[in-house]
């Protein structure tokens, strides 16, 4: 799996040079060819953005197509026209300017016309592009947001989101790629139909010449998209290190150890690793197309002197020396360009693959059909039959033999040292895992026969490591229940039991005040007091389960104190989960479950738990000594 290329030595792994080789061959042709699946879904994608648009875009480079040939005879036309006026002029003859000057202002025409074409179908491509970079990021954040927990946690599944979310705003490019290479393989039809009656053999020449340029280009292209897979956990990496390197989040930290020096000492490595891999295929692509490329360009000089030499031979007209020489010109570069456009298709449908993968990855903890909405209000609460539980990758159980039940009304704290399944306990209870064995009975019904929405919709959680969102403080609170965004009343009481409403009074826009650094006009709270936000969010929460992990570590003692004398009110006709090292906080609930090593070693009330003199009394005693 993608994650072990950090082990043993961790994130900061050593540079590629001192590891073992890992680069992999460039895809196959069969590879390629597969890869090319992905463009008719893509195409669509396209289409549904913008119908208008897209059918307009076909028109435009349907029509843009027969330019290059209209201003080629044109051109013709004008040159034969002054060859016989010339002739004219030397018989003592009148020049019809009439006819000169009626195609000197038809190519004009053809070339304003052309022109603007081109910008308007270059105008239109920029408006799709943009609407269907915003539509594949939606879909991609909406498609994230299916995916479960344990997924997130796969670096394989990360890197195919990381790859994803790099290419929603390029992918656009294959689709102007389609329809520039559908337009000169019009254009170049167009020319060939005229060489093919003039001169076949020229065709043929132009294709043998520029087809070893195609070749080399595919091959580059495979080799560059190879470099960029194989080093997608590291160029995360990179990502990482700069943030980390200049982070407001970091600052304190990198300036007390002394971090800058190590952090962009690794990132200075890593980065100009992967600038000489990429910088030696990029030399030697340079080195080979430009041996290819001249190969070409001598097999159009070679056919240009032909013609020369049938013009003199009387062959043909001086425009139609110009016009052959013209269109066998621009044949060459429109074969090539569509070579080597074919080549970048494949490449990019590499690419495409990438986030038409990260598509295809589905959700394993999903609503069954038909699946039930939780009771209201729940009966008899939940029941752990034998669950055990262990994170994907790892072989150790995080929780295992967890029997006990968790009825209505009825507040349960969790207890244990780190690492004891405290909170795998109540991701399994909110549903973000599926237990390995055993199951959980909601009301004697098992979780999984629950819709998801509705299960999620009536458990609070608060976890320990609450996001702290850049945004104004209004909104820090009512992330927790969306609905009720936009109801300040609600927002300020949920903020007054939860003592935030004494963050709001510190600034003078109150709940619009920006919280975080990221933007202009943002502040940092302190611990403390984002605690207070992030227990606003569980008062803002219209839930019958209520789980709160850690809910008074960064509160100063007598915010504490205040918040316990809330706490009453917070938990009423609510089951509550509370996770706490401080047993202040534990000894307010009716039940407490301690953990030992992931699985249930206790369950009492706190006096019968510290008379029974086990683990429970050991850290309780342990903690009050540290008072006494």
């Amino acid at each position: 799996m993608a994650a072990s290329r950090f082990t043993p030595h961790g994130i900061f792994a050593p540079p590629r040079s001192l590891r073992s080789p890992r680069d992999g061959p460039a895809p196959t042709w069969a590879e390629r060819l597969e890869a090319l699946k992905n463009v008719p879904p893509l195409l669509k994608l396209v289409f549904e953005t913008h119908r208008g648009y897209t059918v307009a875009i076909l028109l435009l480079r349907a029509v843009r197509s027969f330019v290059p040939l209209a201003v080629l005879w044109v051109g013709k036309l004008i040159i034969d026209g002054v060859v016989t006026s010339i002739a004219e002029v030397q018989a003592g003859r009148p020049v019809d300017w009439w006819y000169l000057g009626a195609l000197v202002g038809l190519e004009l025409s053809i070339a304003v016309v052309g022109e603007g074409l081109a910008r308007l179908s270059a105008l239109l491509e920029s408006l799709l592009g943009d609407l269907f970079s915003n539509r594949t990021s939606v879909r991609l954040m909406e498609h994230a947001a299916t995916l479960d927990l344990a997924q997130f946690e796969d670096a394989e599944t990360y890197d195919h989101l990381e790859r994803a979310r790099r290419q929603t705003v390029g992918r656009i490019s294959l689709v102007s790629l389609l329809l520039s290479t559908a337009q000169d393989v019009v254009t170049l039809l167009s020319l060939a139909s005229v060489l093919l009656v003039q001169l076949p053999w020229l065709l043929l020449l132009l294709t043998v010449a520029v087809l070893p340029s195609f070749l080399g280009e595919a091959r580059f292209a495979a080799l560059g998209y190879s470099l960029l897979y194989q080093w997608t956990p590291e160029r995360r990496l990179l990502d990482y290190l700069r943030y980390m390197g200049a982070s407001d989040e970091s600052a304190k930290e990198v300036k007390l150890f002394g971090l800058s020096d190590f952090l962009v000492a690794r990132y200075a490595t890593l980065a100009d690793e992967f600038y000489q891999e990429n910088k030696r295929l990029a030399v030697k692509r340079n080195v080979v197309s430009t041996a290819l490329v001249g190969l070409g360009t001598l097999g159009y000089y070679a056919a240009y002197a032909v013609i020369i030499y049938l013009t003199v031979l009387a062959r043909f007209t001086i425009g139609e020396l110009t016009f052959l020489a013209g269109s066998f010109r621009q044949s060459r570069d429109l074969i090539q360009r569509i070579l080597l456009a074919v080549s970048q298709i494949f490449e990019q449908s590499l690419y495409l693959s990438d986030l038409f993968t990260f598509f295809d990855v589905r959700p394993r903890v999903l609503s069954r059909p038909g699946a039930r909405h939780v009771p209201q209000p729940i009966r008899s609460g939940f029941e752990f039959e034998d669950v055990g539980f262990r994170y994907p990758g790892s072989e150790g159980w995080a929780v295992r033999h967890l029997t006990f039940a968790f009825r209505p009304d009825e507040r349960i704290a969790l207890v244990g040292e780190n690492g004891a399944g405290k909170t795998t306990l109540v991701k399994l209870l909110a549903r973000l895992y599926d237990p390995d064995e055993g199951r959980i009975l909601l009301d004697g019904v098992d979780l999984r026969e629950y819709d998801l929405d509705s299960l999620r919709q009536n458990i609070g959680i608060i976890f320990q490591d609450f996001v702290r969102y850049d945004f104004i403080l209004r909104e820090n609170i009512g992330v927790s229940q969306i609905a009720a965004l936009d109801d300040d009343a609600r927002i300020g009481e949920a903020a007054r039991r939860s003592l935030a409403d004494t963050v709001a009074s510190r600034f003078e826009q109150g709940y619009a005040q920006m919280l975080g650094r990221r933007f202009d006009g943002g502040v940092e709270l302190s611990g403390g007091e984002w605690q207070k936000v992030a227990l606003a969010r569980a008062y803002m929460r219209d839930a019958q389960v209520l789980i709160l992990d850690e809910p008074t570590a960064a509160l100063d003692a007598r915010a504490e104190y205040q918040v316990f004398l809330r706490f009453a009110e917070l938990t009423r006709g609510r089951m509550a989960v509370l996770i706490s090292h401080r047993f202040s906080t534990v000894r307010m609930a009716d039940r407490i479950l301690v953990l030992r090593s992931g699985e249930l070693v206790e369950d009492g009330s706190h006096e019968a738990l510290v008379a029974e003199g086990g683990l429970y009394a050991e850290l309780f005693s342990l903690q009050a000594a540290g008072y006494r």
